[in-house]
């Protein structure tokens, strides 16, 4: 009976596990990140971006939003650095159909932009402000929402909504909102933060929930200067830590130098 129950049981682990592959295989692709990694990130991760401001990081910011959807998954962008029609505009440029994408809801588009300049928004989806305690509400239902493995929400600059709020709030609603509602949802976050304009007390809170940092950076040190990319940590998965130069084509699409 033991030994029966015991190859049972494996049985069964090997079962989950061919599961968990092949359902990872299928999860669309994170360009630039999963160039640096030797196998695909699982769903239900958050990652942490810290970023020079001087650096590429709103044209990663646009090439992960279209390489995301081109291999078929749903985004979400909350922009706070920059107007969404400038966003449009870009990833048109990238090859993406946004007028049919939002009308069919594969991509959402949220002006957190606008109420930054103390004015109304005329988005469809918009946030009338950045505390903590309004993005609070809206974040119940994204709690609620069944698995979607296929869902990516990525945030231009949320450093943009330190600037409304105190520290310690900012960083508990951020703890037990958004990146507490990856795991339950199954969908990947890819939050965005300017480097060095913190409290150190904000990103080790910060990078110890997620299970992914990757720094972007200007490198001036050379002439001429070079954009860099790295991921310094990722949880279960393997990757390349190494500094990687960055190229930036006339379409705004970002590629590592080989």
């Amino acid at each position: 009976m033991w030994v029966s129950w015991c190859a049972h049981t494996l049985r069964k682990l090997q079962l989950l596990a061919s599961l968990n592959t092949s359902r990872a295989c299928t999860l669309p692709r994170i360009p630039l990140v999963e160039d640096l990694t030797k196998g695909p990130i699982p769903a239900g991760y958050n990652l942490l971006v810290e970023f020079d401001p001087a650096s590429v990081w709103y044209n990663i910011f646009l090439t992960i939003t279209a390489g995301w959807i081109k291999s078929g998954g749903v985004t979400s962008c909350s922009v706070t650095g920059q107007p969404p029609v400038q966003v449009r505009s870009n990833l048109k440029r990238l090859g993406i159909d946004v007028e049919a994408l939002e009308q069919n809801d594969k991509l959402r588009i949220w002006d957190w932009y606008t109420c930054t300049l103390g004015r109304k928004s005329k988005e469809k989806l918009n946030v009338d402000s950045l505390k903590v305690a309004d993005l609070s509400i809206g974040m119940k239902s994204v709690m609620e929402s069944p698995p979607q493995p296929e869902y990516l929400r990525i945030i231009d600059n949320y450093s943009n909504v330190g600037r409304f709020n105190d520290e310690k709030a900012w960083v508990e609603y951020t703890l037990a909102r958004p990146l507490a509602s990856s795991p339950m949802t199954q969908s990947t976050i890819i939050t965005a933060l300017i480097s060095d304009l913190h409290s150190n007390w904000v990103y080790r809170n910060l990078e110890a929930a997620v299970e992914g940092i990757i720094d972007v950076k200007l490198d001036e040190g050379s002439n001429p200067s070079r954009n860099l990319m790295r991921i310094r940590s990722m949880r279960g998965v393997d990757y390349d830590g190494h500094w990687h130069p960055l190229r930036v084509a006339n379409n705004l699409e970002v590629t590592i130098e080989e």
